[in-house]
């Protein structure tokens, strides 16, 4: 029975479960009044589940909303519905918003929605002083206390009748800026303002600007003034002039008055109002000069313009030549145009300094080839020193003889290479011209201080022309000419042969020839005999004055069977080598001749020794008469050998001999 009631409880509660059966269909979020809202302005955010179910029960919906993926806002409902409210939006606001249902054991969440909350909130300026000296820094910050960062701050400066300066700076981490300002000369009434700036969907929004802070400029100095004693405009060379720099200051402390031309300083002076400076004038102190006042950051200046008359030109030099030989007389005249009393001197330059040669309006001298050089003279008048423009000097020696000679050494070239000769003069003054003469014929023409080099790559063999050179400078000797050269051509070895006599066998102990030849080549030409081995084997060589050469060998052996080859050279340096021949040792006819002797001896001993056995054999076949005296033969050799007893080989080699001694006297021996 109990059971009955368990298996109808599982049933129905199986039943109930399936009944419970529910999906999300979708998840949506929306924005009122719109996606756009005025800063400012209340906005909710809306987050609907549609749900689909299998029969009507109740279900709890977990809300969640997120901001950029921050959580903002959590609730739970009984319906498909929650809704977050902003009663005051702000810029801070703006974001993606995105909503997500949970419910039993099933999620959902929603597209995400921009929402922007356009403008931002008026920022506020505050400045730590409001009355400043030049020079000084004012500390400005700007903040937007109902902002988020990263936000960027921009401060203006406004002066009366010019553009406002603006200054932004980022702010990645806080909602306020301070950048400090420095009061420059000219800001005598200042205003500030600031603004805020975000960057919202790649678009800048801007925020209103603040309220403008006042603030006024006091000078802790006026502005210098510059004179000069006798005036900027009648100042002449050789006049004392003197400059004054004054200024009036507030506080006599840190004070600093500078005199300047050109970048460069003249003088300066440290805690006074008043600088002075005096030079004598010349036509280089012509020109803009600058006061300027410094103290702390504040700076003034005062420009003045000098300029200085000239009281007399640059003086002239003059030579009386500037190119002249060895030994000849040089006049130096040192003037100025319109001027004939001045202090004048004659100097040559030098890299380590001026050499003074006479206090004198003119110089005479005996040049030298040491004498060459850069010369100028100096006038002096009520102080005033003036250089003349550098005039040069060139003193030359003659050239020497050239010598013209062969790069290489010796007086030859090979056929089809280049010849490289050269030129040189040891004397004279440099530069030197060159000329190469190949025959009658200018071949090349060549500028430089001691020597010069010609490559002739135009070598012909019958070409018999010689070479020289000549030489020459800006003396007034002329051209020195080398003495002709003549240049050996050099035909390199070419096609090298070797034959033997006899060609191909000889025989042993009979001599051979070789003979090495060229078809053409300069002589003399080294020739070279070889065998061919693992190492190449030098056998002959032999210096000739002809196209060929010969090698004797007396006595060949079987051992000097092998290949054989030459090699041909000449002074062109290139081994020529001939194709190879191959020599075989054979044995000489009278060494044949024996050999077959002997083998006919040979087959005719084997014959008798062959027919002296049958008759043996037959005789023993004859009775007991031929046992009986072979018998009495065995035992008179065998007593005969009893009674002398030497060693086996002595015996054997004498007992024979004594036998065929025996038999030989024997009356019955034959």
């Amino acid at each position: 029975m109990y059971l009955a009631l368990l298996v109808i409880f599982l049933q129905f509660s199986e039943l109930y479960t399936q009944d419970k059966v529910f999906t999300f269909n979708t998840v949506e979020i929306k924005v009122e009044p719109s996606v756009k809202v005025r800063n400012g302005a209340p906005m909710s955010i809306i987050c609907h589940a549609d749900i689909s179910k299998s029969a009507d029960f109740q279900l709890k919906y977990n809300f969640t909303i997120f901001k950029d993926h921050k959580l903002v806002f959590m609730t739970v409902s009984d319906t498909g519905d929650a809704q977050y409210e902003v009663p005051v939006a702000k810029s801070s606001d703006t974001g993606d918003y995105q909503c997500t249902v949970k419910a039993d054991k099933k999620t959902r969440s929603s597209d995400p929605v921009h929402v922007w909350v356009t403008g931002m909130t008026k920022p506020t300026l505050t400045a730590d002083k409001r009355d400043v000296l030049e020079g000084e820094v004012v500390k400005l910050r700007c903040e937007l206390p109902e902002e988020d960062p990263p936000l960027q701050f921009c401060f203006r400066k406004i002066k009366t009748n010019s553009t406002p300066r603006e200054t932004c700076v980022p702010e990645s981490y806080t909602n306020f800026s301070v950048l400090e300002v420095s009061v420059e000369e000219g800001d005598n009434i200042l205003q500030f303002d600031c603004f805020g700036r975000r960057n919202v969907k790649l678009e800048w929004e801007d925020s209103a600007h603040s309220n403008k802070t006042l603030v006024t400029v006091r000078e802790p100095f006026i502005k210098p003034t510059l004179t000069t004693v006798p005036s900027s405009n009648n100042v002449t060379e050789g006049d004392q002039i003197q400059f004054e720099c004054s200024t009036v200051v507030v506080e006599m402390r840190d004070i600093e008055i500078i005199l300047q031309k050109n970048k460069s300083i003249l003088n300066s002076v440290q805690d006074k109002k008043l600088l002075r400076y005096s030079t004598v004038a010349t036509l280089e102190d012509s020109g803009e000069y600058l006061c300027k006042v410094e103290q702390g950051g504040a700076s003034k200046t005062t420009k003045l313009n000098v300029v200085v008359s000239e009281l007399f030109p640059k003086p002239t030099l003059v030579a009386s030549m500037t190119k002249l030989d060895k030994n000849k007389e040089l006049i130096l005249n040192c003037s100025i145009n319109g001027f004939q009393t001045a202090n004048f001197s004659i100097i040559r330059k030098n890299a380590n300094g001026d050499i003074p040669l006479k206090n004198s309006q003119t110089l005479k001298m005996r040049v030298n080839v040491n004498d060459t050089g850069s010369y100028t003279c100096k006038a002096e008048v009520k102080g005033i020193v003036k250089e003349s423009k550098p005039v040069r000097i060139n003193v030359y020696a003659p050239v020497s003889k050239p010598t013209l000679s062969v790069a290489g050494g010796l007086p030859e070239v090979v056929l089809g290479k280049p010849l490289q000769l050269i030129c040189h003069s040891v004397m004279g003054t440099p530069p030197k011209t060159f000329r190469f003469y190949k025959g009658d014929d200018v071949e090349k023409i060549v500028i430089n201080d001691t020597y010069a080099t010609f490559l002739d790559e135009n070598i012909r063999l019958n070409d018999q022309r010689g070479y020289r050179c000549d030489a020459r400078n800006n003396h007034s000797s002329g051209v020195k000419t080398s003495d002709i050269l003549n240049v050996t051509v050099i035909v390199p070895v070419r096609d090298a042969s070797l034959g033997s006599v006899p060609y191909g066998e000889v025989e042993d102990g009979s001599e051979i020839a070789f003979l090495c030849s060229v078809k053409e080549g300069s002589l003399p030409i080294l020739f070279r005999f070889f065998k061919k081995t693992d190492n190449e084997v030098l056998l002959f060589e032999k210096i000739e004055h002809r196209d060929r050469a010969m090698w004797h060998k007396e006595t060949m052996k079987r051992q000097d069977t092998g290949t054989y080859y030459c090699v041909a050279s000449n002074r062109a340096n290139v081994d020529v080598r001939s194709q190879p021949i191959t020599i075989s040792v054979i044995l000489a006819a009278w060494k044949k001749g024996v050999v077959a002797a002997l083998v006919l001896i040979t087959i005719a001993g084997a014959g008798a020794l062959a027919l002296w056995w049958f008759l043996r054999k037959k005789k023993k076949a004859k009775g007991p008469s031929m046992e009986m005296s072979g018998s009495a033969l065995a035992a008179n050799l065998t007593s005969e050998k009893l009674a002398r007893q030497p060693n086996d080989g002595d015996y054997y080699s004498d007992s024979m001999e004594n036998r065929h001694s025996r038999i030989s006297g024997h009356p019955d021996a034959t």
